[in-house]
């Protein structure tokens, strides 16, 4: 908010300096006070005896042992992850909005069990999310599917670039012997031929 600012003819002097800062801590103290309402709509920074209300309100339910933290992160983005349940983008989006990080999500490898839709993720993300994957896969996981956790290991590699020994040989092939000739004749045959004309009259 902006600070008070007195008019031009009431500008000068100790008495208008002080008066200047005494309407600035006025509106001071009511710009916090028009903010503490609004704080308490953020599930982020609302105090923790509403939190609880506004979960409630986004169909929210908190686990045990679950971080007041990743609580509130659940709760702010609820009607977002909501929207974006059903899809395999939406899906990925959710694990990024709630700090678990990179997913690879496969469907239909199998022919029979085309119901089975593989997360792959690494194990330290399994290991300390394992209560809110069940909780996502519970709250915005497609119906009628089967999800099974599947585990990456990434693999350091190396590969070395070397110069090796090579050689080449250029070979000509030259033709010494003419090649064969073939003659062709054609004889003008003349051939049998006949013909005939009917005609019919009425």
């Amino acid at each position: 908010m902006e600070k008070y600012s007195l008019p031009v003819w009431m500008r000068q002097g100790e008495k208008a300096k002080a008066l200047k800062a005494a309407f600035d801590a006025w509106w001071g103290k009511v710009e916090k006070w028009l903010q503490v309402p609004l704080d308490q709509m953020d599930a982020e920074t609302c105090h923790s005896a509403l939190l609880k209300y506004l979960a409630f309100q986004k169909d929210v339910k908190r686990f045990s042992n679950e971080p007041e933290e990743l609580f509130r992160k659940r709760v702010k983005f609820a009607e977002q992850n909501a929207m974006d349940a059903g899809s395999k983008a939406g899906f990925i989006a959710i694990f990024e909005r709630l700090g678990i990080g990179f997913l690879e999500m496969k469907e239909r490898e199998d022919a029979e069990s085309w119901d089975v839709i593989s997360l792959r993720l690494s194990d330290s993300q399994i290991a300390s999310n394992i209560d809110l994957l069940s909780y996502i896969i519970q709250q915005y996981g497609r119906t009628c599917r089967r999800y099974e956790l599947t585990v990456l290991t990434p693999v350091e590699l190396g590969v070395s670039v070397i110069e090796v020994g090579y050689s080449w040989h250029l070979d000509v092939a030259k033709q010494v012997v003419e090649p064969w000739g073939a003659q062709v004749i054609l004889k003008d045959i003349d051939i049998g031929h006949s013909w005939n004309l009917d005609v019919a009259s009425i």
